[in-house]
């Protein structure tokens, strides 16, 4: 996975965040989808409502990007 650089983050759009209010978890790649799944937990200061969203957000991304995802909820998550 290609790090981001601080101008390259603020670049990126808000809906390209898994939390984009924060914008934490980038998911505008295959890889960044990938991160933000397994960071999924590690996030901090968000409401459970705001992690549903954010993991709808996750789903669609990995869709789009063809990243296989076995778990259905984020609550799923190991």
């Amino acid at each position: 996975m290609s790090k981001i650089t601080e101008s390259s983050r603020e670049h990126i759009s808000d809906e390209n965040f898994a939390f984009p209010k924060e914008r934490k978890e980038p998911i505008h790649d295959a890889a960044h989808v990938r991160n933000a799944i397994a960071r999924f937990k590690q996030v901090e200061g968000v409401t459970d409502a705001e992690r549903d969203a954010a993991w709808k957000r996750i789903k669609s991304a990995a869709k789009k990007h063809k990243v296989e995802l076995n778990e259905q909820d984020w609550r799923e998550l190991g």
